[in-house]
């Protein structure tokens, strides 16, 4: 093992999409990070038959305490290369609350306690989603998205998004983007990166079950989608993977969206 790996942290790590994105990052050391020991010690089992260095660490992502000592054990492990934050919920949780705190809280608190361990060529992707691009901006819940953390954010949001699920999971989606762009700038004084990824309809776990409870709405989104098919999660992780690494050096601050070429017709369709 070598002791001059750099480390990337993987939130959501025992997941879809998290798994996918590890599995592209041999040549680093991965720290797992999930809800649960169980799929933890899973996922690092794994990893270690098929030759990969990696660690886990079972994290609460929606509590400082648990966040802040998921940090400190990724800076004992080596020079940090990154953070993919794959961790989140989708709109089936039918939660607004929940899917506030994981989604947008959970974001907010993890950015703020990676930046003290993030160093000169560092690269942080945060999950975004293509339903971030359809809501529209608002000064006043814009405020909010950004600001996850204040103590009034969660009901500003509410006023808006009622009781939907659907349109906080929208709306969460968008805070991650704004994230992005605000806090872009400080991390690029420390020589570090920070972007966002917009995936579209990606059958993972999670997608598969949104797919069995709305088929209609994935239909249509698949008669709307350019390339006529759904989202692999290898075709986000291959993404990320570029993020992660040097190849994509000058590309910070900006979101990526990965979705087959479906928001062009979902644009229109509001517009009609």
């Amino acid at each position: 093992m070598s002791k001059n790996k750099r480390v990337i942290l993987i939130t959501g790590g025992a997941g879809g999409l998290g798994v996918a994105t590890g599995n592209k990052l041999k040549d680093y050391k991965i720290v797992v990070a999930d809800y649960s020991d169980e799929i933890v010690n899973n996922a690092v089992e794994d990893y270690t038959k098929n030759g990969f260095e990696a660690v886990g660490f079972t994290s609460d992502i929606t509590s400082k305490d648990d966040v802040t000592k998921l940090i400190e054990f990724t800076k004992a492990q080596g020079p940090f290369g990154g953070l993919v934050h794959t961790a989140g919920v989708s709109e089936t949780v039918n939660d607004v609350d929940k899917v506030f705190n994981i989604n947008l809280k959970g974001t907010a608190l993890i950015v703020d306690a990676v930046y003290d361990i993030s160093e000169e060529g560092s690269s942080i992707v945060l999950f975004s989603s293509m339903m971030g691009h359809t809501v529209p901006a608002n000064k006043k819940y814009d405020e909010a998205l950004r600001n996850p953390l204040e103590t009034n954010s969660l009901n500003t949001v509410k006023e808006f998004v009622k009781n939907d699920s659907s349109l906080m999971y929208n709306s969460t989606k968008r805070g991650v983007q704004l994230i992005v762009e605000d806090i872009v700038m400080r991390f690029g004084k420390k020589g570090s990166r920070i972007n966002s990824i917009s995936p579209g309809v990606i059958m993972t776990k999670m997608g598969l079950k949104a797919a069995e409870e709305h088929p209609e709405i994935i239909n249509n989104l698949l008669k709307m989608t350019a390339l006529n098919r759904t989202g692999e999660a290898d075709d986000i992780a291959d993404v990320v993977k570029f993020l992660v690494s040097n190849d994509s050096r000058f590309i910070t601050g900006t979101d990526l969206l990965v979705d087959g070429g479906v928001l062009p017709s979902i644009k229109k369709q509001a517009q009609s």
